[in-house]
């Protein structure tokens, strides 16, 4: 409503001018109890996503020194870490591995291993009878020599021959009680192959989670660090199979093929620079949608808040609460546990 102005002189100088605006945003921000009535978006734990990651040696925790705050986990210790995100009500971890080099090569073949160290976690955190849902990524480059997330042919990543792998490799996760199979690696067709792979072997009520936008991105940086895979790619690049960040329409092919393929989730990485695909996928398909806050965007808040150029704990919180705002059913975050524990203490 436009502003008329006052018809007479207020009695009153605090008082506001005769037809001045009715309408007053401020009125529902004035108070906590109304801020939080109103609110149209909300964090809650059960958005919360924790990635892990996992090595094989007897040192409990190892930290990573590109991720302050996030370390790499001994088995036993791993157990003892998701039970403790499981008493917060975190609904599900994504475990990564730390793989010994001497392990490593072309091929990869750690991945296929039943008793390789992501196995190996899987299994003890189902023994340990944890309610709670286990996440590991279908992908290569952790395993690799040469750091890529698929098998070379000289400098070509090949597709075809790359999904038989990951089919095999998603078969022993399974079978080792993975809950969820997440293909990260951007190959053509592995959801599908994966699925039908997943059902011929009675894994049907395994689910996928599928990278659908995968972005070759700059944020990556700490987890390959946190996994090893940093010093075996070098300067290699993943252009050729993950997505240009330039794209958004191209997201949308891949996360309808992804779906048609039978993916029952889809996920965009990385994470804040990212909103508007996220955006979009919710959008356009109306699926369970999710966002990763990649090594990256935890590194860069975790870094400015230790060096006190921003509040830690606000922005961390307005951070996935953008996520969310963007579309996202539940966000992997490496602030997970600290945020159940300050949301669970209100």
């Amino acid at each position: 409503m436009p502003f008329k102005g006052p018809t007479k002189p207020s009695r009153n100088p605090q008082a506001p001018a005769v037809g001045f605006p009715t309408t007053r945003m401020r009125r529902n921000r004035r108070t906590d109890w109304s801020r939080r009535l109103v609110a149209e978006n909300r964090l809650g734990v059960d958005d919360l996503i924790w990635p892990v990651f996992v090595h094989a040696g007897d040192e409990p925790r190892i930290p990573v020194p590109s991720m302050p705050g996030v370390v790499r986990h001994s088995v036993d210790a791993l157990v003892e870490a998701v039970g403790e995100a499981a008493a917060l009500g975190i609904p599900m971890v994504a475990v990564f591995p730390l793989v010994d080099p001497a392990l490593k090569d072309p091929e990869g073949s750690n991945a296929v291993e039943p008793d390789n160290v992501v196995c190996r976690a899987v299994r003890a955190i189902k023994a340990a009878g944890i309610d709670i849902g286990v996440m590991c990524d279908a992908a290569l480059d952790p395993f690799t020599s040469h750091g890529h997330d698929g098998l070379m042919r000289g400098e070509e990543i090949l597709n075809d021959e790359t999904v038989e792998v990951l089919v095999r490799q998603s078969l022993i996760q399974a079978e080792a009680g993975c809950d969820v199979i997440s293909p990260s690696d951007m190959m053509d067709g592995r959801i599908g192959a994966i699925r039908t792979g997943l059902d011929a072997a009675g894994h049907g009520h395994v689910q996928i989670m599928a990278y659908a936008a995968k972005y070759s991105s700059g944020f990556y940086g700490p987890f390959r660090d946190a996994v090893g895979s940093a010093s075996t790619l070098g300067k290699g690049s993943k252009d050729t199979y993950q997505m240009s960040p330039a794209n958004t329409d191209e997201a949308i092919r891949e996360v309808a093929l992804d779906l048609a393929e039978g993916a029952d989730m889809v996920m965009v990485k990385p994470g804040m620079p990212y909103l508007d695909i996220v955006r979009r996928v919710k959008d356009t398909f109306a699926v369970p949608t999710f966002a990763y806050q990649v090594s990256g965007e935890y590194a860069m808040l975790r870094a400015a808040d230790e060096r006190g150029w921003l509040d830690g704990n606000r922005v961390i919180m307005e951070s996935l609460l953008g996520f969310k705002r963007a579309g996202a059913d539940g966000v992997l975050t490496y602030f997970a546990v600290e945020v159940a524990r300050r949301l669970k203490a209100g």
